[in-house]
């Protein structure tokens, strides 16, 4: 329902030893939005916005300082564009309810996103560590952290605590660890 096929240029470290394609957080540059210029290759910690990789200007390894060589791979993306109505309904039916577990700081990032347009978000990575993907043509991509985070948290948790559901059904002990993806991105992945 909510997926895009398509491709997605990422970047490959081009020394010999680094030889593979880097994790976003592998990649550094200046921001494209704000002109930060350590914005790491999924998001700019000064502006908040979430960023492609092979967006940034000037980007460099984090490794070993070199301009990354950018090269096409086939990946699959949420195509959140589509979602966009369902999470709008579900933030709205959040604002002013009194059992509500969101803060209202969470709740105007949130909505701040959905006023700039939910934008195509890839969900694959090139690594040789993660959840593989279970489809064919896809035997040496991972789903991207963020994409399996939703689940993996409640569920590893259930898996190694009795009690899991203090973990996780406690209002009084919600902490923010990154808004962006911890509460609009894994709503959208949920909803998807």
């Amino acid at each position: 329902m909510g997926v895009l096929w398509t491709f997605l240029l990422q970047s490959l470290c081009s020394i010999v030893r680094h030889s593979r394609f880097l994790a976003d957080r592998f990649i550094e540059g200046i921001c494209p939005f704000c002109a930060f210029e350590d914005a790491r290759g999924d998001q700019c910690d000064h502006c908040c916005r979430l960023i492609n990789a092979c967006e940034l200007i000037s980007p460099r390894c984090k490794l070993c300082g070199t301009s990354p060589e950018i090269r096409t791979s086939k990946h699959i993306f949420l195509n959140l564009p589509k979602l966009q109505p369902q999470v709008e309904t579900y933030l709205k039916s959040q604002f002013g309810k009194e059992d509500c577990y969101w803060s209202h700081n969470a709740l105007a990032i949130s909505q701040s996103w959905l006023t700039e347009g939910l934008k195509e978000r890839c969900i694959t990575r090139d690594l040789s560590w993660g959840t593989q993907v279970p489809l064919e043509g896809y035997d040496k991509k991972v789903f991207y952290v963020w994409f399996d985070a939703p689940i993996g948290y409640v569920s590893i948790t259930a898996n190694y605590c009795k009690d899991w559901k203090k973990w996780w059904m406690n209002p009084d002990e919600v902490r923010k660890h990154n808004l962006k993806f911890c509460i609009s991105f894994d709503k959208v992945c949920l909803l998807a």
